[in-house]
């Protein structure tokens, strides 16, 4: 299994209402939050990002990411359901 996975996936809601997305690791998440992110600036946004970088670089565990993600969903008033 690889290690940026996370234990529990998560499942938001992309900017186009009614449609949703299921995040599984860290790496998917770094593409959400540049891809199909509703907003472009937010601190936990900033957070978040460079969680992602860190994970991916394997210098923090893939848990801070599903969290600093979460964060960033808060504070963009995306709406998220964990599985």
């Amino acid at each position: 299994m690889d290690p940026k996975r996370w234990s529990k996936p998560i499942t938001f809601e992309t900017p186009r209402l009614g449609q949703y997305r299921t995040i599984a690791s860290t790496q998917e998440a770094a593409r959400a939050l540049e891809n199909d992110w509703p907003v472009e600036k937010g601190r936990q946004l900033k957070e978040a990002r460079k969680m992602c970088v860190a994970v991916l670089a394997g210098r923090k565990p893939p848990s801070e990411a599903r969290n600093a993600f979460i964060a960033a969903a808060v504070e963009a008033h995306v709406f998220v359901r964990e599985k």
